[in-house]
């Protein structure tokens, strides 16, 4: 069974523990069965590649993966990182809100 994660693709994430603690970025891949997110431009690895066919070897730099855990969704309204809360609206749909504002977070 997958676990439920409260972090989608194209949310801005907040890095709260670790070696990028405090950096914001944009959620470009979530990897649900090993719990791990990659962010744009945050944890930035090295990948030493050889030369195949027509493409150029050399050092490539991409983001590396960082756990679910060490992240928090950005509310828009309050522009901090906060917990998230979930609400049924009218129609019967589920919605994703801020914990402390109640506003709504897109995804």
């Amino acid at each position: 069974m997958k676990p439920k994660l409260n972090i989608k693709k194209n949310d801005r994430v907040m890095v709260i523990a670790g070696r990028e603690k405090g950096k914001v970025g944009k959620v470009l891949k979530v990897i649900p069965d090993k719990e791990r997110v990659i962010v744009e431009k945050v944890n930035m690895i090295k990948r030493h590649t050889k030369p195949a066919g027509k493409s150029q070897g050399g050092i490539l730099e991409k983001e590396g993966p960082l756990h679910i855990s060490n992240l928090m969704v950005m509310c828009d309204k309050c522009n901090a990182p906060r917990r998230l809360g979930r609400k049924v609206l009218e129609d019967g749909s589920h919605v994703r809100v801020c914990a402390k504002c109640g506003e709504h977070i897109a995804g």
